[in-house]
């Protein structure tokens, strides 16, 4: 039971990447090898399984709605691990996924510090 969950887990923060890769529209060659170099040795599966979610159309609101209660905060982060956060497409995802995960400005900005990345909130 613990594999299932621990599965469940890495396949969310898997998700996390590849939408967040996906909020500027795009998912170029470049943000695909930076999602599947962070996972380190993948199977062909696991490759097909990031390409087949890359190719999924962006939907913020049902991934928030698959994220457990308690992880709302590594989910965020690994989102932002993935991004540049250099466009304002990806400014108004990482938004739209904090006001879904019901984290706050301060919780954000809090995240944007630790891992070194321009505030979202002034």
């Amino acid at each position: 039971m613990v594999h299932s969950d621990a599965c469940e887990q890495a396949t969310l923060m898997i998700r996390a990447m590849i939408n967040a890769a996906k909020s500027d529209g795009r998912v170029d060659r470049e943000e695909e090898e930076k999602i599947l170099g962070k996972l380190g040795h993948v199977t062909q599966e696991e490759i097909d399984f990031v390409r087949s979610e890359i190719e999924q159309p962006l939907d913020v609101d049902a991934f928030v709605r698959s994220v457990p209660s308690g992880l709302g905060n590594q989910v965020y982060a690994m989102s932002l691990m993935a991004l540049d956060l250099d466009s304002n497409p990806e400014a108004q995802y990482l938004h739209q996924l904090a006001q879904g995960l019901n984290l706050s400005p301060d919780t954000v900005n809090q995240v944007h510090k630790q891992l070194g990345a321009p505030l979202l909130y002034s």
